[in-house]
Order: C-alpha cells, then structure tokens, then sequence
C-alpha cells in the first residue's frame, strides 16, 4: 500500500488558494478515482475537490473553514498497491481532523526543527529563528504591509494563519516595520518618536480590536467561506482603491412601455421574463464600447485596457452572494443577454455556479433596484475600475421641456469608480451616453432580437 497526497487543485487561472467548506469523505472512507472529497470555495464560488486515486482515506489534514494555498495538502489517501515506504512515513506525521491539529499549509512535517509548544500563542519558528509562513500569508502580509515577526499565530504549533491577519487587517491594528512589540514596549526613544508622532494605526482603532462578546439571546452566525471571500474582496477594494461617486437621472418610461407591451409574448415564446435589467446591461454594454477607458484595470506601473467586454452581474441567493459573468455582452442582442441573467440567476440559486462562470468581468453592473434601493454608493469589484448600481424604476412628476407636469418612470445610476483609473470627465460622458441609449429605448428603435 502507498500513502498518496491530494492537493489543492487550481479552479481557476487567477485563483490562488481554497477555502475547505465541507468534507464530503471521513478517514477509513472507501473512493475511486475521480469521486469528489470536498466542498471547496474559491472566488465567491463552490466547487468540488475530486480524488487523483483509488483507496481509502488515511488523514483529513486541513479542517472545515480552513484556507489553504493552490499546491498545499488537504488530505491523504492509502493507495491500492505500491510500496509500503511512502505509508511509513505518513504515519510518523499527525493523524486527527481537530482544528488545534491541522496540518499547517506550508509543510508536510510541522513539528521538524520548530520551537515552541503545541497550543502556544508565539509564532513557531525553525531552529535559527527563522519563521516559515504559508505562500497565503505571505501575500496577504505583503499586500498590508504587516510585520509578521510582531504577529501572535493561533495555529499549530503557534503558526500564524490568515485568519490572524484578516483580524488583524479588519480591526485595524497593523504591526508595522520598526514598531516595538505590545508585551516589549518601554519609553521612547529619539528612535521611536519620530515614527509615533504620526497618526499610527495602533492607537486610535485599539479599541475596535477589543473581543465582542456575544449577550443572552444573541446568535452566533459562523462566517462561511463564501462570506470570508467577500469581505477579504471589498476590504482589498476600498484599501486599494480611491473611491469617487456619480450619479445621474433617467428618464426610462418609453423603455418601461415598450417593455411591458412584450413581457407576456416573450416568456411563451422564449420561456424566461424578459426583464429591465437585460435592457440596462445591453445599454451599458454598448456605451463601454464607445468608452473603452471604462473598461480597465489598475495594475500598478500601468493600466490595462481590456478588450473583451464582459459585465459581472450581482445574484443572490438565500445566504450569498455571487458576481458571475455575461461574456462579450457587447455583442449579444437583449434577448441574449437576458437569457444569460436567467441561467446564472439559476446556477446560482441551485449552488451550480462553477469557476468559469465568476472569471473574467471587466465591468460590473448590480440590479439594487430589485429590492427598492433609489440610491447607492457600491464598493468597486477588485480589479475592476468601476461598478454601475442599476436603482429603482421609480414613477414621479417630472416638468417636461413644454412646462408641462407628467407622470414619469425615472431611475437613477449611480457609478463608483477607481480615481486611479478614471476621472470625473470620462465618467460623466460615459453615464450621459448610457442616459442616452436608454432614454431612446422604444417600440421604434429596439429590438429585443
């Protein structure tokens, strides 16, 4: 028999680590080749690890909820034939599923060369005191900046986790470079004053880092994978990305008439509503491709601007929240595109959302207006440079161009955008043109085909 590694897969080509949601196997468990093991969130999206081998389940070395970097080990499985060497050494290695116990992602063998105690609140370090951290840490403490030498680890065998630097991140409290460690603090020195004049964010937000205790008859809701993703996004977005906002006003009620006059023939010919919001995404669609800066990304010493035109949409299911994607929209009819909403609005109701189906948005486009909202300042989807809230179809008295009173349907848009990328000019022209389309949007004009 042969001990054999199953490893995170890659479920995407941008995805970079998986959070296991639910072990679909237990130890001693039985599988074939290709059965699926585990529950994976990666990019606000569920997918399923599935077995390289045939045999029986030996270790579940990472735990539910943990995330673990593409490459690095979730489990081991005994293997029907082989030699007995690989067994041998599996088995010197921890063999439980607690969470205290979970194999630590950036080693097959914890406990070699490291100090410190299991249970331990210190950083565990190799002899020479030279820590050793998972490829995710890494890249989230070098995306904040964070000292990781000055950082108390919560894992196995005290390593530190990205869980401690999401709190760390969330509450506010960075270590920086240069800092003196809480415990080792003493009075200034000319060397530390300088640093500390400054507004330091380890003294104003200490306070928000202080534990919340739950209180008779509160509920504790655990934070799911799919919600971690989310808030690890939009924390990225708004430390990254200045923010700006717009607004504008639309007058839609030629759209709303002309939509309503095709809704009933349309679903018994097609078999899905067609809604408003296809008409909105085909409108915005249509003016990214005359205003191309639009549609780019931040990317450091440059910006790219992206070729293909495809618009992530918000779709929200009983407890999440997904943002999959209408490719080339540019280049489909309303019909399309609202063929596209439906079947991603279903996938994601159903929890079939794959990878695929969330890669690749340039723009997003979120239908606030389906719960009421009439105004909204959306968080920017990372990397894109701009999201568009879609509010409320919302009848008022508007005077028209003779001085008349009338009735009217009117929305507002409301455009967040990246001030990085984007300048308050080619954003006001961009809503204007989609005013534009959309207000000339009529029984004349627009076919839905």
């Amino acid at each position: 028999m042969a001990i054999e590694n199953i490893k995170m897969p890659q479920l995407g080509e941008s995805v970079t680590e998986g959070t296991i949601e639910k072990w679909l196997v237990q130890p001693g468990d039985h599988v074939n080749k290709y059965d699926p093991l585990a529950e994976v969130n990666t990019d606000k999206v569920t997918a399923e690890v599935p077995s390289s081998f045939t045999g029986t389940i030996k270790e579940l070395i990472a735990a539910e909820g943990e995330t673990l970097a593409v490459g690095e080990i979730v489990c081991t499985i005994e293997t029907e034939g082989g030699d007995s060497a690989p067994a041998e050494e599996a088995e010197a290695q921890p063999a439980n599923i607690g969470k205290e116990n979970v194999m630590p992602a950036d080693d097959t063998k914890p406990t070699s060369g490291l100090s410190g105690t299991k249970g331990s609140s210190q950083p565990a370090r190799p002899e020479g005191s030279k820590a050793r951290y998972s490829p995710a840490v890494l890249r989230l403490a070098q995306d904040n900046d964070i000292d990781l030498a000055q950082v108390q680890g919560t894992g196995n065998e005290g390593r530190i986790t990205r869980k401690d630097l999401l709190v760390l991140i969330e509450s506010g409290n960075i270590p920086k470079a240069g800092d003196a460690p809480a415990a080792k603090q003493e009075a200034p020195t000319p060397q530390t004053e300088a640093p500390k004049a400054q507004p330091a964010p380890t003294s104003a937000p200490a306070a928000k880092s202080a534990p919340i205790e739950s209180a008779p008859g509160d509920i504790e809701i655990p934070v799911t994978g799919v919600r971690r993703a989310i808030a690890a996004n939009m924390l990225k977005s708004k430390h990254e990305a200045p923010h700006a906002w717009m607004m504008i006003e639309v007058d839609v009620t030629d759209l709303v008439s002309y939509r309503d006059s095709i809704k009933g023939d349309f679903k018994k010919k097609e078999g899905f509503n067609i809604t408003y919001f296809a008409f909105f995404v085909k409108a915005v669609s249509q003016a990214l491709k005359e205003f191309p800066m639009m549609n780019s990304m931040w990317a450091g010493d440059k910006i790219i601007q992206k070729k293909d035109i495809n618009i992530s949409i918000a779709v929200a299911s009983d407890n999440a929240l997904f943002v999959p994607v209408i490719r080339n929209s540019d280049e489909k009819s309303v019909k399309g595109i609202g063929r596209d909403i439906n079947e991603l609005a279903l996938k994601a109701r159903n929890g079939k959302l794959g990878s695929a189906d969330m890669q690749g948005g340039t723009f997003t486009v979120n239908n606030t207006g389906s719960f009421g909202s009439i105004q909204s300042m959306g968080i920017i989807n990372h990397p894109q440079a701009a999201i568009l809230q879609v509010e409320s179809i919302v009848k008022r008295p508007v005077i028209m161009a003779n001085g008349m009173m009338a009735a009217r349907d009117m929305v507002n848009l409301c455009l967040s955008l990246d001030h990085r990328v984007l300048d308050g000019l080619v954003c006001g022209q961009f809503l204007g043109r989609v005013k534009e389309i959309l207000e000339n949007m009529n029984k004349e004009n627009t076919s839905v085909y």
